[in-house]
């Protein structure tokens, strides 16, 4: 007997009833997604995330009593199964980076189509990291290539950053030493035009994404 494919449970934070309903109905009528909680606080969404246990956590940025950001750093610590997109309306640099820094899976802006929310959900919810299309198209708005001046060893570096891998474990794959992955890092964030490590982790997430999304 082949056992029934449980749906991914969904949890939407935000500040505002009618949002959180309209973002609802989209993802109720996607198939394989259920809404198991709503919240419209820091302190109301931590607390129902450990009853309901979401695989999935749709936060908003600017809440009543802190920020979306409060909710995935201590998220991480309480609930760390729960799988964080913040969808918000606030297209900025610094905010993407502190989200992903903070351990977001994705950014996306609330005027996204509804189909590309419950897509990235389901992608994050099977262990992805991504950004939605208007973000990409952003961040490359100054670079036509930024890559295209990085050498073979700093390419590779960049891949390894891209899945997660600390300076050490990077070292260890290519076999030189962590001293020589920090020198490719501040090369390739030079060649780049990006200040920090994490940019250069969401710029990775942000190319994997679009292939992924040409590959569907």
């Amino acid at each position: 007997m082949s056992e029934v494919k449980e749906d991914i449970h969904v949890m939407i934070i935000d500040d505002h009833e009618v949002v959180r309903r309209g973002i609802s109905e989209v993802v109720e009528r996607a198939d394989g997604l259920s809404v198991v909680a709503e919240a419209g606080s820091v302190e109301e969404a931590l607390n129902r995330a450990k009853i309901v246990r979401p695989d999935v956590a749709l936060v908003d940025l600017r809440l009543p009593d802190g920020t979306g950001i409060d909710i995935i750093t201590r998220m991480a610590v309480e609930t760390p199964s729960v799988r964080p997109i913040v969808l918000t309306s606030f297209d900025d640099d610094d905010a993407l980076a502190e989200a992903l820094d903070a351990g977001a899976k994705a950014y996306l802006l609330k005027s996204v189509r509804g189909a590309e929310i419950t897509e990235v959900i389901k992608a994050v919810a099977a262990g992805r990291v991504l950004l939605d299309e208007r973000t990409i198209t952003r961040r490359r708005a100054d670079h036509d290539d930024p890559t295209a001046d990085l050498t073979p060893s700093e390419r590779k570096v960049l891949d390894l950053i891209g899945d997660g891998l600390s300076n050490r474990e990077i070292g260890d794959r290519l076999g030189v030493a962590e001293k020589t992955v920090k020198n490719h890092i501040t090369s390739l964030l030079s060649k780049m035009g990006l200040q920090r490590r994490t940019q250069v982790a969401a710029w990775v997430a942000g190319q994997r994404a679009a292939g992924w999304r040409a590959q569907n």
